[in-house]
């Protein structure tokens, strides 16, 4: 039975001068309380005590799916500039924990936002009513509320853990290209219908093109893009905005980000792999894990493409060639590129008696050598150095295979040791300062609460401490990032000496072979005082955790 309460007198007498919104929310979580909690439900329940009470409903705020431990809900937001544009000035919900269950949040849209922008708020079941004197309550069921909340929260963890640790899926859509087994929904079963596409999407990134040519080449191929499968199969309602943009055509036009989170998918491999970050009740992901402490579990699934493929692709996210001023492909276009500046190294013809191709700094061709030097690297030269070190590589890792594995590994794992543990100890403390920080902002509104220091006070402190926690989380993930990248150099030896192997007999080049097997080359360049050219190039093999380089005097 409901715990409403009855208005009479003086609320009878405003009741004109009362623009109410009711605010509905319901989260996942809230499907186990049944048909009760429901939006609609809801919705009803208020609008009818609106009614009775004689309020005018301005407009009904809803956030369906939407947690309450935090305030990233879009109809809450639309509420609350509502209210400081002064459109509304009561605000009912059917109970407290439908305007939020963290405390701390909820506490001061209670106690401070709302009397500072003269609103008055319900909460209906809960008979709590601020223009009334029955509202020491509010703090206790807010804790309540919160309590609850990350006791859910604990038990949903900790299911997914096990899941994960099944190998079962647990996203709420498939992966482009997979569908859910009807008979289990944690199982990924290969779809016919887009699976195709992928394995195209696959071949076209490992011939070295960019997710811009594959996009191009998906739209004239008229493949329509993931959320439109999505909408036909009816699992989402959602239009891309080239759909919007254009209804007939927009569905075959890719999004540059769909495309490279498709290639970035450990999941076409057969592996699910999950637990990738580190969630904290009440604020959520808070850092990437390292790939040792994920959960991946191999062979769930069937593979649509093999690992050594899914691995060079990693290093092929931006496209490889692009025809020069005469129509011909660079062989070596977007994997060669200056060690000083940074920027690549463009190919041009000389105008010599004797014309030669060479490549030259790009910042030196623009600038000047103020900025940088010319790295000039004949075309030549580069094609049959590069041609001569694949050849080396492969004779090399077929006389003893396993001794030139085990040289990369140690080698590799010696050069990464004490950079990888610095990194490791700078994530420590500044993960120990974000914990910090975090308990900061407790105290300091419980001071605020108790008086022991002034609203104004609290605001500047607050908006400080959430400064240096926003600094420091960016900092932390970035680090995260690069960490995970230093350690994954360290593996994969023993796969580069099986690719490399094939290729002992090669006798020209082309720009799917170096696509495959090349990462980048690196020219760096020093000049003597007698003005001789020291050239070192540095070739990057994909999978090969360090680098071949050589060494041209010109």
């Amino acid at each position: 039975m409901m715990n409403t309460f009855e208005y009479a007198g003086m609320d009878t007498l405003l009741a004109g001068s009362f623009r109410a919104a009711i605010y509905c929310r319901l989260s996942k979580d809230d499907d186990l309380d049944g048909t009760s909690a429901s939006i609609e439900n809801q919705r009803d329940m208020l609008e009818k005590f609106c009614e009775k009470q004689g309020w005018e409903v301005m407009a009904v705020y809803q956030d369906d799916g939407f947690t309450g431990l935090n305030m990233e809900r879009p109809d809450l937001k639309r509420m609350l500039k509502a209210i400081e544009r002064k459109q509304i000035n009561l605000v009912i919900t059917k109970d407290l924990s439908r305007l939020g269950r963290n405390y701390l949040q909820t506490g001061q849209l209670i106690e401070d936002f709302f009397p500072r922008n003269g609103v008055r708020y319900i909460a209906m079941n809960d008979g709590i009513d601020t223009m009334r004197d029955n509202n020491d309550i509010a703090p206790f069921k807010n804790i309540l509320n919160e309590m609850y909340s990350k006791d859910i929260s604990k038990k949903v963890h900790s299911s997914y853990v096990l899941k994960a640790q099944k190998g079962q899926f647990t996203g709420c859509l498939a992966p482009f290209g997979y569908k859910k087994d009807p008979e289990d929904r944690n199982r990924l079963l290969v779809d016919e219908e887009t699976a195709p596409v992928v394995r195209q999407i696959f071949g076209y990134a490992l011939d070295g093109h960019g997710p811009n040519y594959i996009r191009r080449r998906l739209e004239e191929g008229k493949h329509p893009c993931p959320t439109w499968w999505n909408r036909k199969r009816g699992h989402r309602n959602i239009r891309t905005k080239w759909e919007k943009k254009d209804p007939e055509n927009g569905r075959y036009v890719w999004d540059f980000s769909v495309i490279k989170e498709i290639l970035m998918n450990p999941v076409y491999t057969g592996a699910i792999a999950s637990q990738k970050t580190e969630y904290r009740f009440k604020i959520g992901t808070i850092r990437d894990k390292k790939p040792e402490d994920w959960i991946v579990v191999e062979g769930t699934h069937e593979p649509l493409v093999d690992k050594k493929s899914f691995a060079i692709v990693q290093e092929k996210l931006k496209s490889r060639q692009r025809p020069g001023k005469s129509g011909e492909i660079n062989l070596f276009a977007g994997l060669i590129k200056c060690g000083e500046c940074g920027k690549a190294l463009t190919i041009r013809t000389t105008h010599e008696k004797f014309p030669k191709r060479i490549f030259s700094c790009k910042t030196y061709n623009a600038y000047g050598k103020q900025h940088c030097t010319q790295h000039r690297v004949e075309f030549d030269t580069l094609y049959a150095l590069v041609l001569n070190k694949i050849r080396e590589c492969a004779a090399a890792a077929l006389t003893d295979s396993e001794a030139v594995a085990d040289q990369l590994t140690n080698t590799c794992e010696a050069q990464q040791k004490g950079q990888r543990e610095a990194m490791e100890r700078t994530l420590a403390k500044d993960g120990e300062r974000i914990d910090v920080l975090e308990k900061m902002v407790l105290r300091l509104y419980e001071d605020m609460v108790a008086g022991r220091i002034t609203e104004e006070n609290f605001n500047l402190l607050l908006e400080k401490t959430q400064k240096e926690q926003a600094e420091l989380k960016a900092k932390v993930e970035e680090g995260r990032k690069r960490l995970a990248d230093e350690i994954r150099l360290a593996v994969d030896a023993r796969q580069w000496v099986e690719s490399i192997q094939e290729y002992r007999d090669i006798t020209e080049l082309d720009a799917p072979t170096l696509n495959r097997l090349i990462k980048e080359i690196v020219v760096h360049e020093t000049i003597d005082s007698d003005k001789t050219r020291h050239i070192s190039i540095e070739i990057h093999f994909n999978l090969k955790p360090i680098p071949e380089v050589e060494q041209v005097t010109g």
